[in-house]
């Protein structure tokens, strides 16, 4: 208990030093006077009488000895630290080994304290937020999500100011919520705009951060190898580029052009209004019609050409267009049906599971580094990088989703160079979908009318005001939200025997900003998962009954935002799993596309397909543990609870003959689609 209270103790209020009381003053960790940092080593008296006596909790800190950190202090403590600077991945990684090596947890807190107040605070709650979920030691250690440690990187920093005089003057039962104002970083005269409700909403850059956290592309080998990583890092990211281009139809916005003219100016501006806590210095804006330049970046080591770039991805063309990669002792490595998409995600990445990062070099790290310092790629402005230079917040920048359109059109040229799903793959002999229907949960619902609106919810913002009031401050910001809906599917099996399936639902557009109808072949790219579970289908006719918020892709608002703290923290072992892997998931509030005040026609799909060909050999419960956001998430230390790849049955190409969605569905009695539509009420309704 004591160390878990510890290391919850070290992954709050980063900017403030070990020894000041946290926990809304409630816990206070007694350094070893050779632990503290230089500035306060003097007063090391003083800062004992101070800040002890007073707590509910004092923790002593064991003296295990001084760690040599000299390799992670060269990243200096007030700049802005980035998972796509080589340098500091690097870094990072090497951090993250010395804590998972250390021998005990006990040792662990005393090396994390010894570190927290030297090393840059962004890296350090990185790097022991990645070892505390990879030891088997740590695994009750709640994890606190970056918003509650950094809201500077989600909130409108004219918002802080506000918080922190309501948390000083007034008390806590007195202290009313402050509001976020929404679409605060560009006027409706730019049409990206209309998007600004998605790019910077807090759960979805949220979303993407805590990916990354479980999927660190930079840690030692045993902890980046996961099952179908780089596959779920295609599949994370091209579902999110299908969300985004099915909510611009909604916003009378074409599909994102992909960036791949790297000569050509981007003419979306970017202005994101924020300030970094680290040095109260703006994050840069990008201007429009900025062109790519060579990065001679000093500061991070960031020295790389436009031509090495373009050379990077003309080989990882090159290798599927071959169907082979090269390893790094030149072995011939083949992209096959099984594999082959796996191995790209690594290796475009790229993780420490690239097969030749030398050659293939590191294509969507170093790009994010490009994008990120296009406004100062020489350093003679001694600008600090973009908010494309985070993965807490590049999913706010317009460019962002036109970078990753060309990374989603390299992965699809090799699906698309895959022979399509057979019969076979595709069937359920005996099994008939007969109808798929979609209704609000209330009652009088129509069937297949799905509704969203704007809703306003609250945050916490405490823990990320160091220096800061104790207690509970709240921010309320406004977002996205549908209103609960159930699917109802009807199947029959006439196979006489107990069946076993997995129902894979998604949701596709039927028409463009253009309200111009798609065909097979395109649409094909916009269907969005919203759901897969198994399904047992005893003989005869079966009624399959699924609500909105158990999709396997998405996590609940509560997890979302939960907080950590002494009143906060759950106690039981599966509500502290959902403190930790349980963060990652795509926000429940963003589950459909936004649709429009008179409505938008949505092709929904359900298809039952054959557990025999889907199961990996392990069984899982989705609602034990973390194991609700499988779809893009994984399973936490198990397989990918599914055999088939990630996207089926819509990830391949189909025969030239196919040109509707019927016509794709017609020989296989274990799929059916309907049309629904979703409806926009431009109303704000408050979170109960």
């Amino acid at each position: 208990m004591a160390e878990r209270k510890s290391f919850q103790a070290l992954l709050q209020r980063p900017l403030e030093p070990s020894f000041m009381p946290k926990d809304d003053g409630k816990t206070t960790l007694i350094i070893p006077d050779e632990y503290l940092s230089d500035r306060y080593r003097p007063l090391a008296g003083d800062l004992q009488s101070r800040f002890t006596g007073g707590s509910e909790v004092e923790i002593p800190v064991r003296n295990v000895g001084i760690p040599d950190l000299s390799f992670a202090e060269v990243i200096d403590r007030r700049v802005p630290f980035s998972l796509f600077v080589e340098k500091h991945r690097d870094i990072a990684g090497r951090l993250i080994d010395v804590f998972v090596k250390v021998p005990d947890a006990s040792s662990l807190v005393g090396v994390a304290t010894y570190a927290r107040d030297r090393l840059n605070p962004y890296m350090f709650q990185y790097a022991l937020t990645v070892a505390l979920q990879h030891r088997k030691d740590t695994k009750d250690v709640p994890i606190p999500s970056v918003l509650e440690l950094f809201p500077d990187q989600f909130v409108d920093p004219t918002t802080f100011p506000k918080l922190r005089e309501e948390g000083s003057i007034v008390n806590q039962a007195q202290r009313t919520a402050i509001d976020i104002q929404p679409n605060f970083t560009a006027s409706d005269r730019e049409p990206e705009q209309r998007m600004a409700y998605f790019r910077e909403d807090i759960g979805v850059n949220m979303h993407h951060w805590h990916w990354h956290l479980v999927y660190p592309a930079g840690a030692p080998p045993a902890i980046a190898r996961k099952d179908r990583r780089g596959e779920l890092f295609y599949y994370m990211h091209s579902q999110v580029i299908a969300r985004y281009n099915a909510d611009r139809f909604c916003n009378r916005l074409a599909q994102i052009k992909p960036l791949d003219n790297l000569q050509d100016p981007i003419p979306e501006a970017y202005f994101p209004k924020m300030v970094r806590s680290l040095n109260n210095r703006a994050y840069p804006a990008r201007h429009d019609n900025q062109v790519l330049r060579d990065l001679n970046r000093v500061d991070s080591d960031t020295i790389i050409t436009v031509n090495e770039l373009q050379r990077w991805r003309d080989r990882i063309y090159q290798a599927i267009d071959q169907g082979f990669v090269v390893d790094s002792s030149g072995k011939n490595i083949p992209l096959d049906e099984v594999r082959g998409i796996d191995i790209l995600g690594d290796l475009v990445e790229a993780s420490t599971l690239s097969v030749n990062r030398k050659f293939y070099g590191s294509l969507h790290n170093f790009w994010h580094d490009f994008l990120a310092y296009i406004h100062d790629p020489e350093y003679r402005y001694l600008e600090d990088f973009g908010v494309m230079g985070d993965v807490s917040t590049a999913m706010r920048n317009p460019v962002f989703y036109r970078w990753h359109g060309m990374i989603d059109a390299l992965f699809r040229r090799f699906l698309e160079s895959l022979n399509p799903y057979t019969s076979t793959q595709l069937g359920f002999a005996g099994v008939k979908v007969n109808s798929i229907a979609a209704r609000v949960n209330r009652a009088n619902a129509p069937s297949n009318i799905l509704l969203t609106y704007w809703q306003r919810s609250q945050v916490d913002l405490a823990a990320g005001l160091d220096f800061g009031p104790q207690g509970n401050v709240f921010a309320t910001f406004t977002h996205l939200q549908h209103a609960p809906f159930s699917y109802e599917i009807k199947v029959t099996n006439s196979t006489g025997s107990l069946k076993r399936g997995t129902a894979r639902i998604f949701i596709a557009p039927k028409v463009d900003e253009r309200n111009t109808t798609m065909q097979f072949r395109e649409q094909r790219r916009y269907f969005i998962e919203l759901d897969k579970f198994g399904v047992n289908l005893r003989p005869g006719e079966n009624t399959l009954t699924r609500r909105s918020d158990q999709s396997s892709v998405t996590l609940p608002y509560e997890r979302s935002f939960r907080r950590v703290g002494t009143a906060q923290t759950p106690t039981d072992t599966r509500q502290l799993e959902e403190f930790r892997f349980c963060g990652c998931g795509w926000p429940e509030h963003m589950l459909l596309p936004k649709g429009a005040p008179e409505g938008v026609q949505y092709d929904l799909y359900v298809m039952i397909s054959n557990f025999n060909n889907d199961s990996v050999g392990q069984e899982f419960d989705e609602t034990v543990g973390c194991n609700d956001a499988h779809s893009f998430c994984g399973l936490r230390d198990k397989l990918y609870p599914d055999k088939r790849t990630m996207g089926f049955p819509f990830d391949r190409r189909t025969e030239t003959s196919v040109s509707t969605l019927n016509d794709f569905m017609k020989p296989y009695s274990n799929m059916a689609a309907t049309s629904v539509q979703i409806m926009f009420k431009n109303t704000i309704i408050s979170r109960t």
